[in-house]
């Protein structure tokens, strides 16, 4: 249960969401995707509201506004590398993306013609990432999107979403490495639904002085 959360993610910015586990980082995530319901508050995206959107105008809304990189990569086995790459231009009806140079830039240009199966995990987690470059959202929400690599293919992951923070494109991140946490511009520390600390340039260190010191309040 989230309490008495305000939040804001501006334009350019990278925002990483840290805590214990059960402290709320991914229900604080999917709430300001509007994938989760929520009691009481508001939240918008650019000024209209999640909160009160119809589900048809959420849909449209995580379409053409916001992009999704998880954990579990959400690729669809059937289609595809290059096709799973195009499929959110797709769906939205727009000109076809520049599939290719999303996944040159994820190093996976050989890889194109190639079903899911066919990769490692690591391989999904950049086409994930891909789908995103090519989609080109103003926002992008991660939620753990490194827990499952190794530490090289973790850092390139994290070198793609800390790059794609800027103009008016924005990251929300939610990872339990504060190694990772700390490459955003902030840091949102959580436990038990509530915000306990926003920190801006601290090291990992801090970062875990500040959630022992929290434990212990």
């Amino acid at each position: 249960m989230l309490r008495g959360i305000d939040v804001r993610v501006d334009r350019g910015e990278m925002v990483s969401i840290v805590g214990p586990s059960g402290s709320g980082k991914s229900t604080l995530l999917y709430c300001l995707a509007g994938l989760e319901t929520v009691d009481a508050g508001e939240i918008s995206l650019d000024g209209d509201r999640v909160d009160t959107a119809s589900p048809a105008q959420l849909a449209r809304m995580r379409r053409d506004r916001v992009g999704f990189v998880f954990q579990s990569y959400n690729l669809i086995p059937s289609l595809s590398v290059r096709e799973n790459v195009a499929l959110p231009a797709r769906l939205a009806r727009r000109r076809a993306p520049d599939v290719s140079g999303a996944l040159t830039a994820v190093g996976l240009a050989e890889h194109a013609g190639k079903r899911p199966g066919a990769l490692s995990g690591g391989q999904q987690q950049r086409v994930a990432i891909a789908r995103v470059l090519a989609a080109d959202p103003p926002l992008v929400f991660a939620d753990e999107p490194t827990g499952a690599l190794d530490t090289m293919t973790g850092q390139r992951v994290l070198d793609l979403l800390r790059g794609y923070a800027t103009g008016d494109r924005s990251v929300v991140l939610v990872t339990h490495d504060l190694e990772a946490a700390v490459r955003a511009d902030r840091t949102i520390v959580l436990r038990d639904g509530s915000v306990v600390a926003e920190l801006a340039g601290a090291t990992a260190a801090e970062l875990l002085d500040v959630l022992h010191e929290s434990a212990t309040a």
